[in-house]
């Protein structure tokens, strides 16, 4: 690629409007290719829009042929989706994804640290740096999980870190997900996708691959193994066929090469878990959990479970099972909580963070609270044990109602909301829906959801789940909220 075809503004991008003011992920003000973004801009940007379209149409039934679907809660059971794809791939250059990988590995130690520490001897409860009554009050604090120590102290063996892009081109880490992360089957499928529409550019832009996660994942729950058995048994536990993330679980077992299960296909016996086999029970050594904590062992937590399995926390407690991630981990993505995570990296790593945060505001803390509350239409405000996008109220865009009901909430349970201002996240060049008219593609706003894994040694996936908010001015990208994703390129240099 020439450094004059790098350096000149896209030909046929008129109708595309660069907003001021925001970060554009591909072009500058002058709509000119940012670093790493030429040959895409060359091939996608700069040809017949109507060839766009013609790959949405592929990619679409690709992903049809290849049932990459989620379930959406609150339609009908069995209701799925298509996720939905844009063609134009996300690039990100070699020396930002360098960076982003420090901070993402410092960021996900850090969080491992906290949680070893508040269920073992608090030492940062303690000193002060976080406070107790935060924690201890937390929803998703556990109890029963105090005194639990997992091989190599690993409590969070993946973790999805969601990150945002501010106007100054920054990412700033918006919330983490450190409970049970999904998304990163559609990052492989999405790469799948890519590399059949567009082989000769994949190629020609030196883009890492992301084809090995599924052996790194298998490989961070075996140096889990109790007494570091050499060839464990390792199970997915799935809640189900109705789970949003039902596909996830199915894929990530097949690319595995081991059982998916769900809680009825276990049985625990002499504080031991056994699948259930034709042959009849094979002890289980690790198993990757994708039921929330409350769901798992009705006889420790919910009681009316049906997902889980009773007794699998006192199997844990002898060690004779491994459970990723472990239980009780959701208190290292309490909302409230990530306004303490720069102080949690310094504490535990005697660093200063890589990746800074967005701004956090406690509204259990009666100044703060009556800020923000004079001002609530210039906030987000989120519920803090919620995920998905579910709750959230960006005050801008409220109704009148909205806010009066986000006041009424604060003012109940402040401890249950916190406030950041709001981020206007980076946009990206997105395929608009056929009849839109003018350009064929326009900006959107996108986020990224990096997977990191922590064993004996922190592996980060190269790239992530790009969403994308593909209503027009929407900051909502969640599948569940209308969003969809794009193929995120880290390339090699």
């Amino acid at each position: 690629m020439s450094a004059q075809a790098m350096s000149n503004p896209v030909p046929n991008s008129d109708a595309y409007r660069v907003v001021s003011g925001l970060f554009d992920e591909m072009l500058d003000l002058d709509r000119r290719p940012r670093p790493g973004c030429a040959r895409v801009v060359a091939d996608l940007l700069e040809r017949d829009p109507g060839r766009l379209a013609e790959l949405r149409a592929r990619a679409d039934a690709m992903f049809l042929r290849m049932g990459v679907t989620f379930n959406v809660y609150g339609m009908e059971e069995g209701s799925e989706k298509i996720f939905p794809f844009d063609p134009i791939p996300r690039v990100i250059d070699a020396v930002t994804w360098a960076n982003l990988e420090a901070g993402l590995t410092q960021r996900v130690r850090a969080l491992n640290a906290f949680i070893q520490d508040v269920y073992g001897a608090g030492e940062i409860l303690k000193d002060g740096v976080v406070p107790r009554d935060l924690v201890l009050g937390c929803p998703q604090y556990l109890r029963a999980a105090v005194g639990l120590t997992p091989p190599h102290g690993t409590f969070v063996t993946v973790a999805g870190i969601d990150l945002v892009r501010g106007a100054d081109g920054r990412f700033y880490v918006l919330e983490d997900n450190v409970r049970t992360p999904s998304g990163v089957s559609y990052v492989i499928q999405n790469r799948v996708v890519m590399t059949r529409l567009l082989p000769d550019l994949v190629r020609a832009s030196g883009v890492r691959s992301v084809e090995n996660y599924p052996a790194d994942l298998l490989e961070s729950l075996c140096e889990l193994a109790p007494g570091g058995k050499s060839r464990p048994k390792v199970a997915l536990l799935t809640p189900g066929i109705y789970n949003s993330a039902f596909f996830e679980h199915v894929f990530l077992s097949h690319q595995m090469g081991i059982d998916l299960v769900e809680g009825h296909d276990l049985v625990c016996v002499d504080h031991k878990v056994f699948m259930k086999t034709v042959h009849g029970l094979e002890q289980v050594d690790v198993i990757y959990r994708r039921i929330d904590d409350d769901f798992i062992d009705p006889v420790v937590f919910r009681p009316d479970s049906l997902l889980g399995v009773a007794g699998i926390t006192a199997a844990i407690r002898a060690g004779n099972v491994s459970v990723a991630n472990g239980f009780g981990t959701g208190v290292a993505d309490d909302k409230a909580i990530f306004a303490y995570t720069p102080a949690i990296v310094r504490y535990y790593l005697n660093e200063e963070p890589l990746l800074p945060i967005v701004e956090t505001h406690i509204l259990s803390d009666p100044d703060v609270r009556r800020m923000v509350l004079r001002d609530l239409d210039r906030f987000v405000i989120k519920p803090t044990n919620a995920s998905g996008g579910y709750g959230v109220i960006i005050g801008p865009k409220a109704t009148y109602r909205q806010l009066i009901e986000a006041r009424e909430g604060i003012e109940r349970d402040p401890s249950h909301f916190i406030a950041q201002p709001v981020v206007q996240l980076s946009v990206h060049p997105t395929l608009l829906a056929e009849g839109s008219g003018g350009s064929m593609y326009a900006p959107r706003h996108v986020d990224l959801r990096p997977f990191v894994l922590l064993g004996k040694r922190p592996r980060v996936l190269p790239g992530g789940l790009t969403r994308v908010a593909l209503r027009e001015g929407s900051l909502i990208v969640n599948s569940s909220q209308g969003g969809g994703s794009k193929d995120t390129w880290v390339l090699e240099r």
